[in-house]
């Protein structure tokens, strides 16, 4: 049996009739950018989340990097300040911080949730420091009641990295709708995947959320008058068409998620994985079922002769990356050991039933 990690073709194709409608209501309507598809997703996702605003931008990146660049038009932050953000996160909430001259700051996670730690971050604030980034990493919600807590103590502007979590909830409050505002991804492979490149800003904030729409319309409000220094970036009408089919089934998705991860956490018996912690159900949406193996090279070779893809979230953490060699003399040893041994499995909501069972038999034979 080969069973693949993602497979886009199986998720999209559920909806195959209903997407090429969307397209050839884009196609026909002669609209292209920033129409009416984008403001009806931008209006829905935005209650979806609880928030009084979204705006659409061309990636999940971009839309880190215009909520800052925001603030700092705001004047909340200025070059040089300092983000706290984990040191266990993908790069691309790092390339936020550093692109608009800010500094981050790392603090390790909890081993078992691979989220922050709150716990730690309190002895990193310096005068310099203006935000907690904090990231929903893999699909499960950062400790928000306590990263609210401690922003409000020390007047720091909370800001989600919520790329992986659309749809994570606790005490009836979305991802997207606990911090300042939150950077959303819609990348293909995401639980709300568009088919290309397209992302989102929810907050509760209009002036924010006016900034942010002006930034990445070349900093402009109104054609050829241009505030600010802005950029490109905004979401295309034909991928919020596609996400506006697939925002409907988000929900429907994410219970398929959890029913396969509820089979993993129950049925994984191997002693040599050591499974991931999830502190609320509803916390979780499972954009990734990543678990820990000492021995993850030999782990990975007899998944692969057995026909099952996995992947590695990742392989090398941002202190330790290229790009980043001014930060290389930093430790984090839980993010460096983390970043040794997290695999990740199959996790889709088209998987069957017996390529379910057909994994399990063969990791707890490992």
């Amino acid at each position: 049996m080969e069973i693949k990690f993602l497979d886009l073709l199986q998720i999209n194709h559920q909806y195959r009739k209903e997407l090429k409608e969307a397209f050839e209501r884009v196609l026909d309507s002669g609209w292209f950018i920033l129409g009416k598809e984008v403001r009806e997703f931008e209006k829905q996702f935005a209650r979806y989340c609880g928030s009084r605003h979204c705006v659409g931008v061309a990636n999940g990146l971009d839309a880190l990097i215009l909520i800052i660049r925001a603030y700092k038009e705001l004047g909340v932050f200025k070059d040089g300040d300092e983000i706290i953000v984990p040191s266990n996160t993908f790069i691309a909430t790092i390339l936020a911080i550093s692109a608009n001259n800010l500094q981050p700051v790392f603090v390790e996670p909890e081993i078992n949730s691979f989220n922050i730690d709150p716990s730690k971050i309190e002895q990193k604030i310096s005068r310099k420091t203006k935000a907690i980034l904090a990231v929903h990493l893999y699909g499960q919600l950062a400790p928000m009641p306590e990263l609210v807590a401690i922003g409000r103590k020390y007047n720091l502007k909370v800001i989600e990295d919520a790329a992986q979590a659309h749809g994570a909830e606790l005490n009836g409050r979305k991802a997207g709708n606990w911090g300042d505002a939150a950077g959303f991804s819609f990348y293909p492979g995401k639980n709300l995947g568009a088919l290309g490149d397209a992302g989102g800003v929810t907050t509760s904030s209009e002036e924010l959320a006016e900034i942010i729409r002006s930034l990445g319309n070349y900093g402009s409000f109104h054609k050829y008058e241009n505030l600010y220094k802005g950029v490109n970036s905004r979401l295309d009408e034909v991928q919020a068409a596609i996400l506006n089919v697939k925002l409907a089934y988000l929900d429907r998705e994410i219970e398929a998620r959890r029913a396969i991860a509820s089979r993993y956490l129950t049925e994984i018996r191997n002693k040599n994985i050591a499974l991931p912690e999830v502190k609320v159900r509803e916390a979780h949406v499972w954009h990734l079922f990543v678990v820990r193996v000492k021995n993850r090279g030999s782990f990975q070779a007899y998944l692969e002769n057995k026909g099952i893809q996995t992947v590695n979230h990742y392989p090398i953490p941002p202190h330790h990356q290229q790009a980043y060699k001014e930060l290389s003399n930093q430790s984090f040893p839980i993010s460096e050991l983390l970043h040794k041994e997290v695999v990740s499995l199959p996790i889709y909501p088209t998987l069957k039933e017996t390529e379910i069972d057909y994994l399990l038999e063969v990791i707890n034979a490992f």
